[in-house]
């Protein structure tokens, strides 16, 4: 990466990177509109771009011979990194929040968790019947949802998934939280509300649905004019947004009115200016005053959310987007490298493995196993200093007795012969 890239990177809260089957993954500066990097060497399909962690982006690839693998890049080089192959070509992508692993939805209906850096596949989870469409992480980074072209919804807790032993799961029931059916085509798109209480599905079929998380319930349809590719959530929780075949962006509220609310609440409402093809991806900027939607025209528009207008127009360097995601304080770690911000000691920590708690983040548990190690070997430790006291005093309490013992049988024999 030039130099010039690498100092675009700084001070940048927010970057918008944008996949394509077609052409480079592209980096956006939101603000300006300015281009500020390339990463080359993948044809990534839809859903197939992430982020894991701070430090790296993942990219599915499919070859010309039609071969799946997995691209990983750093945020200080143009370049694949480190190329993961796979047993099967995968689109979807989703990665923990801490970036120690990456899933990968393939066509077979699998999804396949990744040990990063590595790149060591260390689980296979059966979950669809037919290929896997889109994937998603909650907000604490414990559970893993994917959707699947057979229209189901599976949840599974990620800490099951990477404690696991090593291979393909025989008995993928013993995994799974909860499974939704309600979508009569393929799930094209997942988001969980900031409270895990109420997760949304969108379909080709044309609906949005809300899902109870806790309870495992359907709550309601929304239903849409035209099949809907991707799905945004404000941050209040208050409304959602859906990305339509047609180009176009639609907006309804995400509670259910209550009934001295009017029927208004219940509307769905269509931005007036739309894209020239078919919305695939939509993803929230700035706290919620924007959203940025990817077309598969090329086209990538910033929006100002509360006026449903176009701000920014972030230019049509592609053929075709296929996906697209926001980085967030990429330019505010700790060490950073080359002057992108990039921490390496949160980099070389990546290649350990740990385990996952429901509301608690990927290492935490390795961390626990390290404490705990601690207190026992500091428990061990006590013991041994303590069974050397006891001895110490058991041993001095023997030299005591005898030195008593002796003194009284010195006192009687002087004693006898003063009598005599």
């Amino acid at each position: 990466m030039k130099s010039s890239d690498r100092e675009s990177f700084r001070n940048l809260r927010e970057i918008v990177l944008t996949s394509s089957p077609d052409g480079p993954i592209i980096a956006y500066d939101p603000h300006s509109g300015a281009i500020i990097a390339h990463f080359t060497g993948s044809r990534s399909p839809l859903k197939g771009l992430t982020l894991a962690g701070k430090s790296l982006i993942a990219a599915s690839h499919i070859s010309a011979a039609g071969a799946g693998s997995v691209n990983l890049y750093n945020w200080w080089s143009s370049a694949v990194f480190n190329h993961l192959p796979l047993p099967e070509p995968v689109a979807p992508l989703a990665a923990t929040l801490d970036g120690a692993y990456l899933f990968a939805g393939g066509i077979s209906g699998h999804v396949f968790a990744i040990s990063l850096p590595s790149g060591r596949t260390i689980q296979t989870l059966p979950t669809h019947s037919k290929s896997v469409s889109c994937l998603e992480i909650n907000d604490d980074g414990s559970l893993l949802v994917s959707g699947g072209d057979d229209g189901s919804i599976v949840v599974a807790p990620i800490f099951q998934l990477v404690a696991a032993s090593p291979g393909r799961i025989k008995n993928p029931g013993n995994f799974v939280s909860h499974c939704f059916v309600g979508h009569a085509s393929s799930v094209t798109a997942i988001r969980i509300g900031s409270c895990n209480s109420t997760m949304i599905s969108c379909s080709a079929d044309g609906t949005c649905k809300f899902w109870s998380l806790p309870r495992g319930q359907p709550l309601r349809t929304v239903a849409l004019p035209c099949p809907v590719a991707g799905l945004a959530i404000d941050p209040t929780d208050s409304h959602f947004y859906a990305a339509g075949s047609d180009g176009s962006i639609y907006i309804a509220a995400m509670k259910y009115p209550s009934r001295k609310q009017t029927k208004q609440s219940l509307q769905v409402m269509k931005w007036q200016e739309k894209h020239g093809g078919a919305v695939v991806s939509l993803a929230m900027l700035n706290q919620g005053r924007n959203l940025v939607s990817g077309s598969e025209d090329g086209s990538v528009w910033i929006w100002e959310a509360e006026k449903g207008q176009v701000m920014t127009v972030l230019g049509n360097e592609m053929v075709g987007i296929s996906h697209l995601v926001v980085a967030r304080g990429v330019a505010n770690s700790r060490g950073s490298s080359a002057g992108l911000g990039i921490d390496m000691e949160e980099w070389r920590e990546k290649s350990g493995l740990g385990a996952r708690e429901m509301s608690r983040p990927v290492k935490k548990m390795e961390e626990m196993k390290e404490k705990l190690g601690v207190a026992v070997k500091d428990r061990s430790r006590a013991i041994d200093i303590l069974e050397s006291a006891i001895g110490a005093y058991e041993r001095l309490l023997e030299l005591i007795l005898k030195e008593a013992k002796g003194g009284g049988t010195s006192n009687n024999k002087s004693g006898g012969k003063e009598s005599m």
